[in-house]
């Protein structure tokens, strides 16, 4: 489960085995305890939480870097390590 980006104490993660299922283009958000599975095409949150102002936070850095994690999908739905992302800052 690498740990593509880290920033505002937020950890994003991409997992090698959501890429491989057919499931919809998504990351993790984590922060203190909780955490969030983001659609990249939409930004819609399909499960969890993230407090409402770590959320947009995540949905900012998003809206930067959509290309950068759809990337990121197709390589990890190749069982390749995704590529490291920017940090919001």
């Amino acid at each position: 489960m690498p740990s593509i980006s880290m920033f505002y104490g937020i950890i994003i993660y991409m997992y090698y085995r959501d890429g491989r299922k057919r499931h919809q283009a998504h990351f993790h958000a984590y922060y203190g305890g909780k955490n969030a599975s983001i659609a990249i095409k939409t930004g819609e949150i399909l499960s969890g939480s993230l407090p409402p102002a770590k959320m947009k936070l995540v949905q900012a850095w998003l809206e930067l870097h959509r290309d950068e994690l759809q990337a990121d999908w197709k390589l990890v739905s190749n069982g390749e390590m995704p590529f490291k992302i920017e940090p919001l800052r």
